[in-house]
């Protein structure tokens, strides 16, 4: 009996040490599961790393596309709608600073300056400033529109500014330009071409130039023999090439032609531009960008038009301009300087160094600029 004893009760210790035994591996496995889990070098870890990283790779992959497809949009939709490419051309919708009132340009510290507006076509409203000179400041404070047209007939010489793209006549260079030749003794007239600023109509080169034209003999008619210079910026140095060539083949050229930042043509500008840059190596670069400008009548060809000048000319151009590169107001200067119509005229190019930190519209912080003009004109400052 002892002995059947001592065998159930090692049978029952081994059912024990059994059941103990299961128990402890279940727990090791349960210990392993909550290990797994919770390690971040795990299995589970890792495969949510790959998860990751494949929804990553999916949405590079789908901006790729998306950047593509604007890419090669965006030439297809110039090509099939050229006007858009008139609008980038002209930035005429572009109104900087926005909060500006051109009625009021004593806001921008021209409290010698008259707000006007003049009709060159009917139906056409353009905006004009007329600044006078600095030495007349006190006397203009208060006056009306006869006493600014009076005033023309001072001593002092008249210079009708034509700006570029973009912005309007009050844009802060234009501004602090026109405080410069003020300062100097000149009078200052600009506007705004219809489809600028305030201006009525649409832009356009034909109508850019008629404007300009419009002005010139406006002034013309009220200072008689008195000096009249043009001064032209950007795309504005297009403008006043067109201007002076009409004027010079009516036989009544101006007294001289300054062009800032000028370009030879708008099919080089254009090429030459920093937001041509992603297409200019294109294929069909050309057909697509360069010939949708020709297709709206925009040529801007100062290039051709210096061979029908007859006036002096002064070409103004930073080296570090990454608007206009420097080499095309150099290589107009050239064609300019080999001009047979303006054989026997000055003309004269001024660059300005890198390092001024001039680039495309600050030429006007030049001290050397009333040097300058006074050299080329010929005359001491009319202050002076």
């Amino acid at each position: 009996m002892m002995m059947r004893k001592r065998k159930g009760s090692a049978d029952h210790d081994s059912s024990f040490t059994g059941t103990l035994l299961e128990d402890r591996s279940d727990l090791k496995q349960c210990h392993r599961k909550t290990d797994a889990a919770s390690d971040p070098g795990g299995a589970g870890t890792a495969m949510g790393r790959r998860y990751r990283r494949g929804g990553l790779m999916w949405r590079l992959r789908k901006l790729l596309i998306c950047v593509l497809g604007i890419y090669i949009a965006i030439p297809v939709i110039i090509k099939v709608c050229p006007s858009i490419q008139a609008k980038l051309v002209f930035l005429n919708f572009v109104r900087v600073p926005y909060f500006i009132d051109l009625k009021r340009p004593q806001d921008q510290g021209l409290n010698h300056t008259r707000n006007f507006y003049l009709q060159p076509e009917e139906g056409i409203n353009i905006g004009v400033w007329h600044t006078v000179p600095s030495v007349m400041w006190r006397e203009a404070q208060a006056k009306d529109a006869e006493w600014y047209d009076k005033s023309f007939q001072s001593s002092h010489p008249v210079i009708l500014y034509l700006h570029g793209n973009a912005g309007t006549r009050g844009g802060d260079h234009r501004v602090q330009l026109y405080k410069v030749l003020c300062s100097l003794g000149y009078h200052v007239v600009t506007f705004d071409y219809r489809g600028w600023g305030d201006s009525e109509g649409s832009p356009s080169e034909k109508g850019m130039t008629t404007d300009a034209l419009f002005l010139y003999q406006w002034i013309k008619q009220r200072i008689g023999q008195k000096p009249l210079y043009i001064w032209g910026h950007s795309l504005g140095t297009g403008v006043a090439t067109n201007l002076v060539r009409r004027l010079c083949d009516r036989g009544t050229p101006p007294d001289s032609l300054i062009l800032e930042s000028p370009f030879t043509n708008i099919r080089e500008e254009a090429k030459s531009h920093p937001f041509s840059m992603v297409y200019r190596y294109l294929p069909g670069f050309d057909w697509f960008f360069l010939d949708s400008i020709a297709a709206n009548d925009i040529r801007f060809a100062s290039d051709e038009n210096v061979n029908h000048i007859s006036c002096p000319v002064l070409i103004l151009h930073a080296e570090d301009d990454t608007v206009v590169p420097f080499q095309l107001g150099k290589k107009l200067y050239d064609l300019a300087a080999q001009s047979k119509s303006l054989n026997g005229h000055k003309v004269q190019f001024i660059p300005f160094s890198s390092s001024l930190g001039y680039r495309h519209k600050f030429i006007y912080k030049s001290p050397q600029l009333p040097n300058i003009l006074s050299d080329f004109l010929s005359a001491p400052h009319p202050h002076v």
